[in-house]
Parts: structure tokens; C-alpha cells; sequence
């Protein structure tokens, strides 16, 4: 299991708490595999990961830790490399 790419510690991503928290893949469905395989997730609390106001439950938010997620990993890798592993690119620029 690697470590997240987004995140040091273990607290929600979107609103900082550290109880009652989850390990959401960010590519998740087929390509969870290869979210564990290369950091691709965040902590979140439950209302976060499983609630209302998640990646499961709201698009955008999904959409969002999809794009900073592959922000961060294309400061130390290339969009090519990117595209190879999740097969679309999810940034405007």
C-alpha cells in the first residue's frame, strides 16, 4: 500500500477532522487498484466519504480531488505518464 500523494497525515481531507475518518481511492471502480498502487487517495470523515457531501454522492467533489490529485502528481511526473496510468486528463490546462 503507498501512501497518499495528496496527504501526510490522517485527518479529512475536506474539512480537517481526525475522528471517524476513511480512506477514499480517488480513482475508484476499476481503477482503485491502481489508486492504492500509486497514492492516489485521501483521508475523509464519514459524512464526507459515504454522506451528502462526497465523491460518491457529488460530482463535483469527486471531479475536484480528481484534478488536484493529478495536479500534484504531474509536479514530480509528466501528463504522459499520468495519462498512461489513469487514461484521461481531468485538467483545463
Amino acid at each position: 500500500m503507498a501512501k497518499s500523494i495528496m496527504q501526510t497525515g490522517k485527518y479529512c481531507y475536506l474539512c480537517s477532522r481526525t475522528t471517524g475518518i476513511e480512506e477514499h481511492h480517488i480513482y475508484f471502480g476499476s481503477l482503485r487498484r491502481i489508486s492504492e498502487k500509486h497514492g492516489f487517495k485521501v483521508w475523509l470523515c464519514a459524512d464526507h466519504h459515504r454522506g451528502n457531501n462526497g465523491p460518491h454522492q457529488r460530482r463535483v467533489i469527486d471531479l475536484l480531488l480528481k484534478k488536484l490529485c493529478q495536479r500534484k502528481f504531474e509536479k514530480t511526473h509528466s501528463r504522459e505518464e499520468f495519462m498512461k496510468i489513469i487514461g484521461r486528463n481531468y485538467l483545463d490546462d
